[in-house]
């Protein structure tokens, strides 16, 4: 049984509250209940877990960015406005006027030119969402570069379309650093990094006051920061891994916020008052992946009808429920450019025909890749139930996700089970993973998106995607992606299935907390109780 703590704490105590509980949380101070194993570094060059990520879009601001008060739309962050050459290469952004970093520094486009090529010289896991824009180590200096305090100018090797630049620099290796302080704090060249792996050096919301791993992460209120201070002065993220423990912290008030609640735990709190529910749609994509080397995936007319055989529906309103919404496009509901068309329905008897027509009257025997853990097992399990309606003998092969993804990479499978999201807020990161491949040979050099995994390559398709990635007007853009994902939604190799959503509870005088589809637009600042 947790213990129950009298209010009247210390607020120095606050941070060594992670294994204790308290009978309410103080007024000026957000308590969040939420697995933060994932957490291993805070420095927006290397971070790309999701908790790390939400901790970098409350302490640091980006070049642009998707502001709290309209997480739909991209603005200017750390940039006030910007420019683009004629060649569509060169992209000069002016820095907003008078913004200071935490530490009382001013925020100039010196600042913004270090943050950037500090990203590609450290070479950690996100360098390759910057690197795609041509900057290496020999050229990053000459190529993004800080023209003065107030002007910072970036070029391109390829004229893709300015809102793929401006969503890679809202992304969290877009984040503007404090480099006198990053700099004070170097070692061996290193440029801040091993400082920076534990401390934050931004202009955003909230600066980082600790982070015990696997305890707790405090926040405390930036007064410096440029939309105002924050309206709760202190946020805390109590590492609490367990759904019910989070579930019974919530009830009783020792948190304000729970996070990873599961549709059974969710399902407890109905009728209680003092608790409100949020469905919040994510980014993350379920599907099934065919390998064209499967001679009977070949044909589409196969791969049409077994995605007849599968209960979207059914699922999604069972053991799904709460935590899946059925989504079959590969960009995911909410962000732009999202088709949002879920054609396919379980029926046997559309996909029978479907199989005649292809050689396949009878069906065929074919294999299952699924990661032994939930919810991948009960899908898998229903997958083949339904599949049989068909004469479709599925053998499920389970495995961990680690083993699976060697296999899926070497394209050893014929159908896979397994999640997709999105490495920036363009519709480009994934048109170039389910569209986009260049050379469908074994040994090709060109890069192995899952297009390639599965063996699918058509010129036409990738003619759609380089076109879309260079669109330069956003209307014609939006349409083209979305002829993209109809085209892929009918042709391609898979059977999207599902988008994650994600169950938040809160106490019911939390007001504002903001959380969109991705950890880069989870907003404390604007949040009261």
């Amino acid at each position: 049984m947790l213990k129950t703590l009298k209010i009247a704490l210390l607020a120095g105590a606050l941070m060594a509250l992670a294994p204790q509980a308290m009978a309410e949380t103080p007024a000026n101070t957000l308590v969040i209940a939420k697995n933060i194993d994932d957490m291993i570094s805070l420095d927006p060059a290397e971070d790309y877990e999701l908790t790390g990520i939400e901790v970098i879009a409350n302490t640091y601001d980006r070049i642009m960015r998707f502001e709290p008060t309209d997480i739909n739309t991209l603005v200017g962050g750390a940039a006030g406005s910007v420019t683009v050459s004629d060649d569509g290469k060169t992209f000069t952004f002016k820095m907003r006027p008078g913004m200071t970093f935490a530490s009382g520094n001013p925020v100039t486009a010196k600042d913004a030119a270090f943050s950037l090529q500090r990203v590609i010289k450290l070479e950690k896991t996100p360098v390759f969402l910057l690197s795609q824009l041509g900057w290496t180590k020999d050229n990053v200096d000459q190529m993004v570069q800080a023209v003065d305090d107030s002007t910072l100018q970036i070029t391109i090797a390829e004229d893709y379309a300015p809102s793929l630049v401006y969503a890679l620099l809202s992304a969290g290796v877009g984040s503007v650093v404090d480099m006198k302080v990053a700099m004070e704090h170097e070692k061996d060249g290193d440029l801040g990094y091993e400082w920076l792996k534990t401390n934050t050096a931004g202009s955003g919301a909230y600066v980082l006051k600790s982070w015990k791993p696997n305890e707790s992460v405090v926040l405390e209120a930036n007064p410096n920061y440029r939309g105002g201070e924050a309206k709760l002065k202190r946020v805390v993220l109590r590492h609490i891994p367990e759904p019910a423990a989070q579930r019974l912290a919530v009830e009783k008030g020792d948190v304000d916020i729970a996070r990873d609640l599961t549709p059974d735990q969710v399902a407890g709190l109905e009728g209680n008052k003092d608790v409100s529910v949020s469905t919040i749609p994510q980014a993350l994509l379920y599907y099934i992946g065919m390998n064209l080397k499967t001679k009977e995936l070949e044909n589409p007319k196969v791969r049409q009808a077994l995605r007849y055989l599968i209960d979207y529906d059914g699922m999604a309103n069972s053991f799904l429920k709460g935590s899946m919404q059925v989504h079959q496009s590969f960009w995911a509901s909410g962000f732009w450019a999202a088709l949002d068309d879920n054609p396919y329905k379980l029926d046997p008897e559309k996909a029978k025909a479907l199989l005649a027509e292809a050689g396949y009257p009878n069906g065929f025997d074919i294999e299952l890749d699924a990661p032994n853990s939930a919810p991948f097992s009960n899908i898998a399990q229903s997958v083949q139930a339904t599949m049989a309606q068909g004469g479709i003998n599925v053998k499920i092969i389970p495995s961990e996700i680690k083993t699976l993804l060697t296999k899926y990479r070497a394209r050893q499978h014929q159908m896979l089970m397994i999640y997709w999201g999105p490495d920036y807020m363009d519709p480009h990161t994934n048109a170039d993973g389910f569209a986009h491949n260049l050379d469908n040979s074994d040994d090709t050099t060109k890069g192995k998106p899952l297009a390639w995994r599965n063996a699918w390559f058509d010129e036409s398709v990738n003619a759609m995607t380089e076109a879309a990635v260079r669109e330069r007007d956003e209307a014609k853009r939006k349409q083209e992606y979305l002829d993209l994902q109809k085209r892929v939604l009918d042709d391609g190799p898979y059977a999207i299935m599902f988008q994650e959503t994600k169950q938040v509870a809160e106490r019911a005088n939390v007001k504002d907390f903001v959380m969109g589809p991705s950890s880069d637009v989870v907003y404390y600042n604007l949040a009261t109780k």
